[in-house]
């Protein structure tokens, strides 16, 4: 025994023990290196190939939170939604008519804690500045000018572009004019090609096209932008109506009734005859520069049907479709499965 009352060890036995205890210090951690690969394992994207690194951005509740901003470009404030690590991968999600941002609402959590994510509302659109069609020039270039410009002042050096409806001819225009920013594309009920314009729906606004009447254009008017019409673009489709909440068309009902503003979207509609003369330039486009494409379906969409979504793979064999059991706003039924699709994707491709 030794002075303090602890035994005394023999110089061996003390060599022993020591050689014990760190075998079993490494043993310890060894055990929890191996754990934390299985969490980590347990915790990866279903779809994502086993040999894909990770993207190094590291998760934290702020990363998640959702901020709300305005930014001023050639006279307009520009609403957005952001979120998202700043020196991650972007993500810019376009939206549809009439919709805006909100429409974003379910899966911008569900990208931010890999992704720097945003969602800007157009001029006319959302919580951005609605200038009358006498202040402003409402066609698809210069919505494409002003978006483009929001990327450059934010600084968006590269991004993918995630697109729904109206989504498509602005984002189709951001990558044909700089095909280097664009990382990838992903196209959620976005049309591209004659196929997925069925005269069964599309046949009022040709005639429009053709004929630029005051009768035509109240027609547009009515068709388009009424209450009934607009609940039908959201539950038309869909699986299980009782998922889809009244919110999105109720807040689009609201912001539609602004003065003039109901003449916008009728000017947009009308422009968008000159979406269908750059649909060659786009197809070009795919075909020479191949884009890494995600496609997220509403199959049962009567406004774009899943002929125009097939019909990309004409151009990018590569493309990878997915036709989901919903309608036109398949983000308000399918937003987790999309979201899931968009991880494993984006984990392979948004760099």
């Amino acid at each position: 025994m030794t002075r303090n009352g602890f035994m005394a060890l023999h110089p061996f036995e003390s060599t022993v023990i020591g050689h014990i205890l760190r075998s079993y210090a490494r043993h310890v951690t060894a055990t929890f290196v191996a754990f934390g690969a299985v969490l980590i394992s347990a915790n990866a994207p279903a779809h994502a190939p086993a040999k894909t690194p990770s993207v190094a951005v590291a998760a934290s509740p702020a990363s998640t939170t959702i901020r709300y901003r305005t930014l001023r470009v050639d006279g307009i404030d520009l609403f957005y939604r952001e979120a998202g690590p700043s020196n991650a991968p972007v993500v810019l999600l376009l939206h549809g008519f009439p919709a805006s941002s909100f429409m974003y609402r379910d899966l911008i959590p569900q990208l931010a804690a890999r992704y720097r994510v945003v969602a800007p509302d157009y001029p006319g659109f959302g919580y951005s500045s609605a200038p009358s069609v006498k202040e402003f020039n409402y066609s698809f270039d210069h919505l494409a000018d002003v978006i483009e410009k929001f990327t450059v002042e934010l600084g968006l050096e590269k991004y993918s572009i995630y697109m729904q409806d109206f989504g498509g001819p602005v984002g189709f225009r951001l990558a044909t004019r700089n095909p280097a920013k664009v990382a990838s594309l992903i196209v959620q009920n976005a049309n591209a090609y004659e196929d997925g314009l069925p005269d069964s729906f599309w046949k009022p606004a040709r005639e429009l096209w053709r004929n630029p009447s005051k009768a035509n254009f109240a027609g547009i008017r009515e068709a388009a932008m009424s209450k009934e019409a607009l609940e039908w673009n959201y539950t038309h489709g869909v699986k299980d109506t009782t998922r889809i909440s009244p919110d999105s068309w109720v807040l689009q009902g609201a912001l539609l009734d602004r003065p003039g503003n109901k003449d916008i979207m009728l000017a947009l509609l009308y422009d968008y005859r000159m979406n269908l003369k750059l649909y060659a330039k786009w197809h070009d486009y795919f075909r020479t520069y191949q884009p890494p494409m995600l496609i997220v379906w509403g199959e049962h969409d009567a406004i774009f049907p899943a002929s125009g979504a097939r019909a990309y793979l004409r151009d990018l064999p590569k493309a990878e479709l997915h036709l989901l059991d919903t309608g036109h706003f398949a983000l308000e039924e399918k937003s987790e499965e999309i979201g899931q699709f968009m991880t494993d994707f984006l984990h392979r491709h948004a760099k």
